[in-house]
């Protein structure tokens, strides 16, 4: 059996599209178009640990909720 990150790999990975979006636009269809990923918004400039998560979607928005790097795995 496919561990998860091998599962996730198989689907949609990144989302160029949806930079210039919505926060809420940019998390509904990331959960769509990959089931097995959340998507996790994060204020431009709030430093994270860099750790690879491979369920998971970092959806870098600025001050107005608009996306503003290409949301990915990890």
């Amino acid at each position: 059996m496919a561990s998860i990150c091998e599962q996730v790999m198989e689907g949609k990975i990144s989302w160029p599209e949806l930079v210039g979006e919505d926060r809420e636009c940019a998390v509904i269809t990331i959960e769509k178009e990959n089931a097995l990923v959340n998507a996790e918004t994060i204020v431009e400039g709030t430093i994270i640990p860099e750790i690879y998560i491979c369920d998971r979607v970092l959806v870098w928005i600025n001050e107005n909720d608009i996306v503003v790097s290409t949301p990915m795995v990890g």
